[in-house]
């Protein structure tokens, strides 16, 4: 329907008649709300305006129409803009990406490039009759062919005998072939030829979200461009713009949680935004947005969190509960569970990290590897899940298993055993560290008791950490390392050990280091002895523990050796 506007005689519309059709002398059909009647255009030629009044949704309406508007697809179009500008032009393009990403749009807007009369440019005049046509889908030698539908090679043979026929108006002939992975073997054979070696008029332009499927000849004879989905950054700000121009108000969350659902297609982003826009009475709000995508509300995962903090197992299974009630979809409780978690990791490991204020209180009562371990649950838990009896009794699991892998500290600790009282051994003299010490270069009062308090960092500390003391004299010190270790040797370093063991003896040292066969273990490998013994205690704590046993019999369970981490 268009209706018509000026001076005022009437609620008066023209029906079936496009605004272009409308012209002088024409007949229409006018309908004044109480009688209808065909009229000629030249009774009604004091209007001046027409406008359609069937809504055209957001995806259509801001499809772009030039490379300037294309968003997110910057590598694509710098280097067709490059190709136009310098007259570098290629027989056959292929655009893959998944849907929505602008595979047909760019298409459109190429053969408006290439066809505009102005000249071939990355900048069509938009005024020209053939931009015109492009634009409103009425050019002659624009093809568009589905090729979902036209798949057999009786339709590919119809349209290749059209190839050798020149243009009818335009510069270029132009076959744009969607989803063309859809193509039967034999279509392909068909096209084969053409496209390698098509007429000078003729330019192909193929589009597939599915390019493994293409045979390697014709990717061979494309030039091939992969459009990126987009980021949620990306389709949050263009969903913005969209609305300030819309003048709809919304919500910067809501926008969020439609853009992450879009899954990098900006057609769905926009489709989902206008489907938002009509349930909440023009107007994107958090709560319609939750509404229609089935998203339970953020309060009930932070709820989850909370009772999972202190142990509140009846308290999990009340939040389940509701969630329930609502209709909530568990796979989708465990992806916002999942995402909250993973929030909370980059506040603890990022302070600055912006996120909201629960996020940061729950990420500073947590410990880092508690949140690494509730994130391995729900992780595992997300794989199993479709394995349940029910979607609420896999989630129920779940919860159970992180409140049962919760860490033990946050429970009473036991009372301290009372220890005999005994009497201290007497103190023993210990040299001062200005006398001569060749007698005492022993690991446990020689360099091993030295090493752990001399100023050193980087490579010194390394050198030094590879050897053991031979010879500590008034004014000089002698130590030894292994020969696969000599390399780490140099003046430099020597010289940063040799100060910092002035400093520590508070009187000029002299340092030798030479290679040698070592008898004794340096600091490093003391040091790491040291870390496999307490990691070995760690892996025995686990293994010997009552519930895990219980959870590796009930569940035919292993326990991943090296995923167990000893903590001071």
């Amino acid at each position: 329907m268009v209706r018509f506007y000026g001076n005022t005689i009437g609620p008066f519309a023209v029906i079936g008649c496009e605004p272009r059709q409308a012209r002088k002398g024409a007949a229409v059909a006018v309908d004044s709300g109480a009688e209808c009647g065909w009229w000629s255009c030249h009774q009604i030629t004091f209007f001046s305006e027409f406008r359609i009044m069937s809504y055209q949704v957001l995806a259509r309406q801001w499809r772009p129409g030039d490379f300037q508007h294309i968003v997110g697809q910057q590598h694509v179009v710098q280097a067709l803009t490059n190709a136009l500008n310098q007259q570098r032009l290629h027989h056959a393009y292929l655009f893959t990406g998944t849907r929505g990403t602008g595979k047909t749009t760019l298409a459109r807007i190429l053969a408006k490039c290439l066809n505009c009369e102005q000249g071939i440019t990355a900048t069509p005049c938009e005024n020209c009759s053939t931009c015109q046509d492009i634009r409103e889908g009425r050019c002659l030698d624009l093809l568009e062919i589905d090729a979902a539908s036209r798949t057999g090679v009786e339709d590919m043979r119809e349209l290749l005998d059209n190839v050798q026929y020149s243009s009818n108006h335009a510069r270029y002939k132009v076959y744009i072939i969607d989803e063309v992975h859809m193509l039967s073997k034999h279509s392909f054979n068909a096209l084969l030829k053409t496209l390698e070696e098509p007429p000078a008029h003729i330019i192909f332009i193929l589009a597939t979200t599915d390019p493994q499927k293409l045979p390697a000849t014709v990717l061979s004879r494309c030039l091939q461009f992969h459009l990126k989905n987009l980021s949620v950054e990306q389709l949050t700000a263009h969903m913005e713009m969209i609305l300030q121009h819309e003048n709809i108000s919304f919500e910067a969350a809501a926008l969020e949680a439609l853009a992450e659902a879009a899954d990098g297609s900006v057609r769905d982003g926009l489709s989902l935004l206008d489907q938002t826009i009509s349930h909440g009475n023009n107007q994107v709000a958090l709560s319609d947005v939750q509404a229609l995508l089935g998203l339970s509300e953020q309060r009930f995962i932070l709820t989850l969190l909370k009772q999972l903090q202190n142990h509140q197992g009846q308290g999990l299974l009340d939040t389940i509960t509701q969630l329930a009630q609502n209709a909530a979809d568990f796979h989708q409780v465990l992806e916002q569970l999942l995402k909250t978690l993973h929030e909370i990791a980059k506040c603890q490991v990022v302070p600055e990290y912006p996120c909201a204020e629960t996020i940061k209180s729950i990420a500073r009562e947590w410990g880092k590897e508690e949140t690494q371990v509730y994130y391995q649950s729900a992780l595992i838990g997300r794989r199993d899940l479709p394995l349940a009896p029910t979607p609420r009794s896999g989630f129920e699991m779940i919860m159970l298993r992180m409140l049962a892998f919760s860490p033990v500290e946050k429970s009473s600790p036991p009372p301290p055993t009372p220890q005999k009282k005994t009497t201290p051994p007497p103190q023993v003299q210990q040299p001062s560290p200005s006398a001569n010490m060749k007698d005492q270069a022993t690991p446990d009062t020689g360099w091993q008791g030295i090493f752990p308090k001399l100023a050193l960092s980087g490579m010194a500390k390394t050198l030094a950490s590879y050897c053991i003391m031979v010879e500590n004299a008034e004014n000089q010190i002698k130590l030894l390392i292994e020969p696969n270790q000599a390399m780490l040797v140099s003046n430099e370093q020597r010289q940063t050990i040799e100060h910092a063991l002035r400093e520590y003896y508070e009187k000029p040292i002299k340092l030798l280091i030479e290679p040698g066969t070592v008898h004794q273990p340096s600091p490093f490998h003391l040091a790491k002895q040291a870390a496999e013994k307490k990691q070995q205690q760690a892996i025995d704590i686990i293994q010997n523990d009552p519930n895990v046993s219980t959870i590796v019999e009930k569940f035919d369970a292993t326990i991943e050796k090296g995923s167990i981490v000893a903590i001071d």
